[in-house]
């Protein structure tokens, strides 16, 4: 069997030789279905951008990271050694239905869209949209799991003031205060915005990862979760914006792409829950770097749930 496996394939562990220039966009490849029996991960866009404070057009993001993942799907996974689909199985759920003309009923159907995909024993992968998303996805994932702890990547901290409605930088303090997120377990990677309060959250700014290094970090961030469900949330903003153009609220001096994914391969060991990549606007990216980007450093986690599966690593040359 060759092409379009996002809705030819049969299982959800095929995989087909494609050509990365044509077929039918999913992410990875992954089909294309609803059926939640037996799924361990589901991938799933939120398309909605109408929570910016600057730059629009990241409810355009969810496509793009499909697109930009194309060549991730040809080979073995770097720098793994395997395919994760031999042992973990992934759908592309396709995007959660929202009423762009009703604002007051978005929240609500992004819980809902997650409720019904954590009901199967699925975890999640979501692409934003906006960082806004992420509240009602962690809502969802708290009902299910207890108080989460977030490891949040970022530029900034998303816990002012919440003065009500929908608000993409405000969210993180409100679920602090619902306590649906654990503070007192949870990180805060490559800030470089001022906040009065750091709200509880242990805060690694990027000047801080550049001077003290990943192993650091990792220390830091592992230690702090600790045995807590951890949920990763990824504004593609906690890149510099000369990995990341595109996005909403771009802020010099963040982390470069290598340090994100270096990081993120280093969670292994927490327990996982879910992750959400959010605002990638593609009307100001340029040759798809943040897209790419976006797509890799959700690549690498879904890795991570298939080593935890079994999944065994087998690296070339010097990792």
């Amino acid at each position: 069997m060759t092409g379009d496996q996002a809705f030819r394939a049969k299982t959800n562990n095929e995989r087909w030789p494609e050509m990365t220039y044509g077929g039918a966009l999913s992410f990875l490849r992954r089909r294309y279905t609803r059926e939640l029996e037996g799924v361990d991960l589901v991938v799933s866009g939120i398309p909605y951008d109408s929570a910016t404070t600057y730059r629009a057009g990241c409810r355009l993001g969810p496509r793009a990271i499909r697109e930009a993942s194309v060549q991730l799907a040809e080979l073995k996974a770097f720098p793994f050694g395997f395919d994760p689909f031999e042992t973990l199985s992934v759908i592309d759920y396709g995007d959660c239905m929202i009423n762009p003309h009703d604002a007051a009923s978005v929240p609500a159907a992004i819980e809902a869209h997650a409720a019904h995909i954590l009901a199967s024993g699925a975890k999640m992968l979501s692409f934003g949209g906006d960082h806004f998303v992420a509240y009602p996805l962690l809502k969802a994932h708290a009902a299910k799991h207890g108080p989460i702890a977030l490891i949040q990547f970022d530029a900034h901290c998303d816990t002012w003031e919440d003065h009500g409605g929908i608000d993409h930088g405000t969210m993180f303090g409100r679920a602090a205060a619902e306590g649906i997120i654990d503070v007192s377990r949870s990180t805060q990677i490559g800030l470089r915005t001022y906040n009065d309060s750091d709200h509880g959250f242990e805060i690694l700014s990027a000047p801080w990862v550049h001077r003290h290094g990943i192993d650091a970090a990792l220390e830091i961030i592992t230690e702090r979760a600790g045995d807590a469900p951890v949920y990763i949330s990824f504004d593609v903003d906690g890149l510099d914006p000369a990995f990341a153009p595109g996005t909403g609220t771009p802020v010099t001096g963040g982390l470069a792409s290598w340090q994100a994914l270096e990081l993120i391969r280093g969670l292994g060991g927490l327990d996982l829950v879910g992750m959400d990549v959010v605002e990638v606007s593609p009307p100001y990216d340029h040759a798809e770097i943040t897209a790419l980007a976006a797509a890799t450093v959700a690549h690498d986690f879904l890795c991570l749930l298939a080593a935890k599966k079994g999944a065994k690593s087998i690296p070339v040359g010097r990792l």
